[in-house]
């Protein structure tokens, strides 16, 4: 079982004790993430993320690294579209420590314009890598075209552009504007004192501010984007309009991706790769956010069996949608994804990410038992009636990276 505590400033602490371990993983997860930023300062959130490592009021670089070592413990951070999350996993003897660093760091950063200077160089260097990737170019070049003109369809990384505008001011402004102690949630899984407990409620009270970060509306709009690029092979992302984040439909859709694209036995693999063997890899997933979502599907593959591979998916696709799941196939997937969340929360650092993730976005934890039940309750009409509603060919959308063809042609693949 969790404990909720709610300190007077707003700030959420979620925790879970669990004797049996000598670990203990500490999260802090902030409702704020790319789509809460204005245009032109895109990417601050992912730049502020890196910023927090470089040095606080009290303590250099050197230094954060330097405890963090003698602890041999584990730090990360990561920012998403919704949220950013800053994180340490260590032995139960270092609880106290790995508080106070991280509350240093999260509410004392001092932003110096020199390792500004310096951190832009590196956040620049993220992004040619990610161009030199272009599955993920095809992914988020979709991603971008279907909520084009709204936060959610800019880059979480940002541009060089923006990034240029970015000096301590700017950063320190915008904590204080977006950071609030509501939107905060400090999670907490694995082995500590009640002590511990108490002391990183007294770290967090001191954190400022009120209100609650409102997110800019954005709805899903069917696009081509054809993105010409010297490479070997060709990389295709469809997609269609999905489930926001807390639908009620969203154990069945889940499954359905499970199902069709989820993994080496999905409906997808076998037919593709396996019976046709028209490409290497080919995959679905979901993306949600709290109003809207987005079901994709990707393939790398030549650009002589492009068009077959395509054609060959949007007949997978539609098949699903006239028959829906056999029996095995859902008893499998079904087995599939319980088995994957209960393996997984044996270890502290996910059951933190467990905490903190449902608390920000759900207001509350939904615990394991609950979410077997949920995915035990899918029947297969469920998923047959959702397939129909989500694969709506008309409002699917395409995005080709590789030796390209025109966006016409693209558009008669799906029709």
């Amino acid at each position: 079982m969790y404990r909720k505590i709610v300190l007077p400033n707003g700030v959420r602490v979620v925790a879970e004790r669990i004797d049996h371990v000598r670990s203990a993983a500490i999260g802090i997860w902030v409702g704020n993430g790319s789509r809460f930023e204005p245009a032109e300062l895109g990417g601050i959130s992912h730049f502020i993320e890196h910023m927090i490592f470089k040095g606080t009021e009290k303590r250099t670089a050197r230094h954060i690294a330097a405890v963090m070592d003698a602890m041999g413990g584990q730090s990360n951070a990561f920012t998403t579209k919704d949220c950013t999350c800053y994180y340490m996993k260590v032995l139960d003897t270092h609880v106290r420590t790995a508080a106070e660093l991280l509350a240093d760091m999260f509410l004392c950063s001092k932003f110096a314009d020199e390792d500004i200077a310096l951190e832009r160089g590196v956040v620049l260097e993220e992004i040619d890598m990610y161009e030199d990737t272009p599955e993920d170019v095809a992914t988020e070049k979709l991603f971008e075209a279907c909520y084009a003109g709204t936060a959610l369809g800019r880059p979480i990384l940002g541009t060089e552009d923006t990034l240029q505008r970015m000096d301590s001011d700017t950063l320190h402004a915008y904590m204080r504007q977006n950071y609030r102690p509501e939107d905060t949630v400090v999670a907490i899984s694995g082995r500590f004192s009640e002590d511990d407990l108490d002391y990183i409620c007294e770290l967090f009270q001191q954190m400022q501010g009120s209100g609650r970060n409102q997110i800019e509306p954005a709805s899903y709009q069917p696009s081509v984007v054809v993105r010409p690029k010297e490479i070997e092979q060709n990389h295709l992302c469809i997609g269609f309009p999905g489930l926001p984040l807390l639908d009620e439909r969203r154990y069945a859709y889940q499954l359905m991706n499970a199902i069709v694209g989820g993994g080496m036995s999905s409906r997808l693999f076998q037919t593709v790769r396996e019976q046709n063997g028209l490409c290497y890899s080919v995959y679905s997933f979901p993306s949600s956010h709290m109003d809207t979502g987005m079901f994709s599907i990707y393939a790398g593959l030549s650009p002589e069996q492009e068009d077959k591979a395509a054609q060959l998916i949007c007949e997978v696709l539609r098949r699903f949608c006239a028959e829906g799941p056999t029996r095995e196939e859902l008893s499998r997937c079904r087995e599939q994804l319980k088995s994957s969340l209960l393996m997984g929360l044996e270890s502290t650092n996910a059951r933190m990410n467990h905490l903190g993730r449902y608390e920000l976005f759900n207001g509350s934890v939904i615990d394991a038992d609950e979410l077997v039940a949920a995915y035990d309750a899918v029947t297969a009409d469920q998923i047959c009636t959702l397939a129909n509603e989500v694969f709506r060919f008309d409002q699917a959308s395409i995005c080709a990276v590789g030796e390209t063809g025109t966006e016409a042609h693209y558009r008669s693949l799906l029709a």
